[in-house]
């Protein structure tokens, strides 16, 4: 509390700082949590980790051989793909359910 000056006009410029910088947290905490940015950083969240996924898958199924590989000796793209939308999928049902149960 010896912080706040005594001074009338130099209490009113205190509050007004306080005002200005409370209004920018109250801001910045509306954006954090608006569904809408919400679901952008969720959908991020998940091509990255589908990145991840796929680089592995791929650098895991060039060395597999099998019938399912393109002419490069990779992963067919219809499986690495599958497997994703799979991984993705299941990502999304268990945010879902979880999202339910705090209801």
């Amino acid at each position: 509390m010896s912080d706040r000056p005594s001074d009338p006009e130099a209490l009113e410029r205190y509050i007004e700082r306080n005002v200005e910088e409370l209004a920018r947290t109250v801001d910045e905490v509306v954006d954090r949590v608006h569904p809408r940015n919400v679901a952008r950083r969720g959908a991020d969240r998940l091509k990255e980790e589908a990145g991840h996924v796929a680089r592995a898958l791929g650098g895991t199924a060039g060395r597999s051989g099998g019938a399912d590989d393109d002419a490069e000796g990779g992963i067919d793209k219809r499986v690495l793909l599958a497997g994703v939308g799979a991984a993705v999928a299941v990502t999304a049902l268990v945010l879902w359910s979880r999202r339910r149960r705090r209801r």
